[in-house]
């Protein structure tokens, strides 16, 4: 009973925190001057150039989703099959991107090739102008989204990969060289899971807001957010996010039906991966991946060193926003409990399918991170900006709830993950002999998942800490974090002040997994 009364909070909270206010969003926009209409709707769609920007954004997410699986299925291969020197340093350089906001990204490129950056200083004006133009606008915005999402299709083929029985290959390879296996039989076996990591480069590329912004390419997320954000018009906002939830909810109707009992028919296999010998070819392969981690990671990274090598800049970037690093700091740590506690039961929920109605509650947690965070941050304005609720709306309360409503699904999978390694048998044993929930709780579960508690909530910490979207449209005033800060700062500050916030929050966003990496690097070695 104890157990059940558990779970029943947790999924409780996650309807209330999560879907209530899309739903609330949902329904106001059904409404006009207290009456029930579609006005909002007729207004919207006829415009033409709403629909210019919702083609700008398929157009975006298209491509995005297509350079990303030719890039990343090659390399995920490559580091998790061959014999590639550096390819732990390799993998370290490419979620680089990933792990910061990537409109830092692209404050970096445009200190680079922007018409009075590095590029345009060393090599001349007629110079920078061309590469201005190539930065400003579809191109630009489609390589900094590349260079951001690669690191997801990656990680995910890799994980695969790893999946896949060895023996498959080695009977292959008695008959077919390595290229052969992989086109034929490796490939092809994790084709699911290379279609879930197009679903969600797209779907993140579909609500990104960021970039596009900074880099002046109309997309349809960016008119919902200035319709709110500028014009306070909080009707033509609500319609101008809703097709994106549609959009949204239909690409995980299809994901539902046709890849998910596919890529949960995955499971680890004890066998070792076989290693491919790249033999003389080894030279040239590291030479391209050698040059596109550079152009992607290093590249960026040193821009910003550069322009924000000064006391001065650092000094002054300090001054402006020591309360929102702090704040940020304070906020992510909140926010990765809260995902921490909530995943730990809802995972527990999934891998144990302890009710029926499981994989609704997890589709639920996978819409909700799917959505844009502008279409998340005007719903929880819809429910919560009452008089009734303003203790909630007006304070910090309402950026948490926004974290956990986008991020719960990671913790979720990862405490689904954890769970599947945890013999069922360990806690029906302790159930038979009268053990309470709580006490397995307690004194089985937890213990055993630390390391997937662990990984939730430096994983939850990391989205906290880099969100823009959702904090941007809730944060009460006073309440802003430093990738707000940052985001407001640009247009009239200082480069090199800019430059250096922006290293802070890089800095502060990789201290956790450096501390992270330390401490599995010192268990080893005792081991």
């Amino acid at each position: 009973m104890a157990r059940k009364i558990t779970l029943w909070v947790a999924i409780l909270l996650l309807l209330l925190i999560g879907l209530a206010p899309v739903i609330s969003m949902f329904a106001k926009s059904l409404f006009v001057a207290g009456e029930l209409s579609l006005g909002n709707y007729e207004t919207l769609f006829q415009s033409e150039r709403e629909w210019i920007l919702l083609s700008n954004s398929f157009l975006l997410a298209g491509s995005v989703t297509f350079i990303t699986l030719l890039l990343g299925v090659p390399l995920g291969t490559l580091f998790s099959k061959t014999d590639l020197p550096f390819k732990k340093i390799f993998i370290i350089l490419f979620v680089i991107p990933l792990i910061i906001p990537s409109y830092i990204l692209a404050t970096a490129w445009f200190y680079f090739l922007g018409r009075s950056g590095i590029v345009a200083q060393i090599l001349g004006a007629n110079v920078g102008i061309f590469t201005s133009r190539f930065l400003f606008g579809f191109s630009g915005v489609l390589f900094v989204m590349v260079s951001t999402l690669l690191p997801i299709v990656i990680i995910l083929v890799m994980t695969y990969l790893r999946m896949v029985n060895p023996k498959l290959e080695e009977a292959a390879k008695l008959s077919a060289t390595w290229p052969v296996v992989l086109r034929e039989i490796s490939i092809p076996i994790i084709i699911p899971g290379i279609c879930l990591a197009g679903l969600i480069v797209f779907i993140l590329t579909l609500g990104e807001i960021g970039v596009p912004s900074s880099l002046r390419f109309d997309v349809f997320p960016v008119e919902s957010f200035i319709q709110f954000s500028a014009f306070y018009n909080f009707n033509a906002a609500t319609a101008a996010a809703i097709p994106l939830g549609v959009i949204t909810l239909i690409i995980l109707i299809i994901e539902r039906l046709f890849l998910r009992k596919k890529v949960f028919q995955f499971r680890v296999t004890k066998d070792p991966m076989i290693i491919i010998p790249l033999g003389e070819k080894k030279p040239l392969f590291f030479a391209a991946v050698a040059t596109l981690a550079f152009i992607i990671a290093i590249i960026p990274l040193c821009v910003l060193l550069i322009k924000s090598l000064s006391i001065s800049a650092y000094h002054e970037a300090l001054t402006r926003s020591i309360d929102s690093i702090f704040r940020s700091l304070l906020y992510a740590a909140i926010g990765a409990t809260c995902l921490t506690v909530l995943g730990f039961f809802l995972g527990y929920l999934l891998e144990r399918k302890a009710f029926r109605f499981t994989y609704a509650v997890d589709s639920i947690a996978i819409l909700l991170f799917a959505l844009p965070g502008t279409v998340i941050g005007i719903g929880l304005i819809s429910l919560w900006n009452t008089r009734a609720t303003n203790m909630i709306y007006a304070s910090v309360a309402i950026i948490i709830f926004g974290y956990i409503a986008q991020y719960t699904a990671l913790g979720e999978r990862i405490m689904a993950a954890t769970f599947s390694q945890i013999p069922r048998s360990m806690e029906e044993a302790a159930q038979i002999v009268g053990v309470g929930w709580f006490r397995r709780l307690f004194g089985i579960l937890i213990p055993l998942a630390k390391r997937g508690i662990a990984s939730i909530w430096l994983v939850g910490f990391i989205f906290c800490l880099r969100d823009l979207g959702i904090t941007m449209m809730v944060y009460p005033p006073a309440h802003d974090t430093l990738p707000v800060r940052i985001f407001t700062l640009m247009a009239n500050s200082p480069e090199e002040v800019i430059a250096a916030l922006c290293m802070i929050l890089i800095l502060i966003t990789l201290l956790p997994l450096s501390a992270l990496s330390l401490i599995i690097k010192n268990k080893r070695q005792k081991i």
